[in-house]
Order: structure tokens, then sequence, then C-alpha cells
């Protein structure tokens, strides 16, 4: 098999509203993670760039899901810490995608906690890879709300697992790396403001990896841009599986605590940048 190839490209703005950027991002080979921080100014933008840290500390080589899961740990710890001495509490999303040694075909480990998101576009589709720890995604979940009515709905802000907060379990997901696939990595100011069928669009459009992350970024702002805005693309150019192994070697692994669970809501993250201090955050 050819040696991997990746191309990626990230891009992060501020938005039309709010004064301060929460939003943080590695892409570093072969970690590649977003974090979109809550609590405000000197809050938010600290746990999230405290997120990042952890994970540029974090090991190149010999990456195993033991690595990933000591790294989200390091990384709650960091943001539980920034609570001394603040007068508001932090907290933040983080989803990212590492490449695992595996003997074999190369994997991506997918890990995610909060409402950031990552997507493959693929032969022609775009799938969402992560799951949201929102108000609105448990209501999906449980037939009392459409996909519809969530993304309009009041309380779409409302996230249920943050770091810093007690429920901060990640959920854990292995694909195989799929020669010719975009992963979009992003923060929910993207999402709030662009259509699925809009980021597909631009994903099948985009010759490469910095034109796709500009392009989806110049969409959000035009949406609105109410929220910080964070993508970070990663093309596989080459080395990855062939497409027919997708569906025969996709695996997931839930978080730990998954299964029928009572929703306890830990954070919000507001548009309104003034009453975005995590709920319940120590």
């Amino acid at each position: 098999m050819e040696p991997l190839q990746l191309h990626a490209a990230a891009v992060t703005d501020v938005g039309r509203v709010r004064s301060h950027n929460e939003d943080a991002f590695l892409s570093r080979d072969p970690w590649f993670l977003v974090a979109d921080g809550m609590g405000g100014h000197e809050a938010g933008e600290v746990a999230s760039a405290a997120v990042v840290a952890a994970f540029e500390a974090a090991p190149r080589e010999r990456v195993t899901p033991a690595v990933v899961a000591q790294t989200l740990a390091r990384a709650q710890a960091s943001v539980l810490a920034l609570a001394t001495g603040r007068p508001r509490s932090a907290g933040t999303t983080v989803t990212g995608v590492v490449l695992l040694q595996t003997p074999d075909v190369p994997h991506w480990l997918i890990f995610n906690v909060g409402d950031s998101r990552v997507y493959r576009w693929l032969d022609g589709s775009l799938e969402q890879l992560t799951v949201d720890h929102s108000l609105v995604q448990e209501l999906v979940d449980q037939g009392r709300m459409s996909r519809a009515e969530a993304r309009h709905s009041s309380h779409r802000n409302v996230i249920t697992r943050a770091l810093g907060a007690g429920d901060h379990a990640p959920d854990y997901f292995v694909v195989p790396v799929i020669t010719g696939e975009r992963l979009v990595l992003c923060s929910d100011g993207l999402t709030t403001e662009v259509e699925d069928d809009e980021i597909a669009r631009i994903a099948a459009t985009e010759a490469d990896a910095q034109g796709c992350a500009d392009s989806l970024l110049t969409a959000a702002l035009e949406g609105g841009g109410r929220d910080n805005v964070t993508v970070l693309v990663v093309d596989v150019v080459a080395g990855g599986s062939a497409l027919e192994a997708d569906e025969d070697t996709l695996e997931s692994r839930p978080a730990p605590d998954a299964g029928p669970r009572v929703v306890d809501v830990v954070a919000t993250d507001e548009i309104d940048e003034d009453t975005s201090q995590p709920v319940g955050i120590p």
C-alpha cells in the first residue's frame, strides 16, 4: 500500500456578533481537533486553548485509544483547574480525529464531547460521523422532535456534555481511512448558519482543503455569523483503504455511560456572549 498522504487546512473567525473568539483548533498530524469554549472572555477561550495544549503535548507516534483517553482526561483536569481564581466557570466542547497505529489499513479514531461535529464527504454523500451531546439531539433520539425542528429550536444551544462539566464522557468511533474522503471538523458556528445540504455542496465542489475551509467559513458569515466559526478540513489524497471496505469495516464504540440516561443540562452556548457561561460547571 502506498504511503498515507493527507492535505489539511483550517480557518477560524470571531464571526459578526461576538467580540472574542472562544474557538481553538489543532491541525498537526496525527491529531486534528476543534474546541468550542464556553464561559465568555477569559473563560471559554482559555478552556479551548487548554484543550489544544493538552493535545499538543500528546504523543505523535504509536497513538492508541488509551493515549486518546488519557489526553482527554488531562484536558478535563486542565479545564477544571481554570475555575480557581476566575469570576466565571469555563467549559468547552471538543471533537477530533486521530490516526491510529494499526497493522493493516489505517484507521481514524473519532472522539467527541459536546456539539462540535465531524462530517465525512465520500462518494457523493455527506455523513455526520459524530452525535451531538445536546438537549435537542436527545429529543430527536426520543422521537419528540424532528431534525428540522431541532435546528430551529430555542434550545439548540443547550449541550449535555462538555469538558469542565460533571458529564464529560466522550464518544469514540473507529472508521477506516478511505482514499478520496474529505473530513470536515467544525464548531457549531458553522452548523447553526449553514444547512447540511450546503456543506455537502461546498465539500463536493471545492478542489482542495483550503478552498473548502475558506468557502465554508464564508457561508457561515454570510448566513449571519452569530457565533465564532472554526472549520478544519482533512483530505485523504492517497494511502487509505479502497472505498469498498468502508461499509464492512465500520465500527463504533459508545461512551462508557451509553444507554438510557437522564438528561442533565451541563452548559449553554447561547448566541448572546453575556449569557454563554456554563451552567453546572464547577
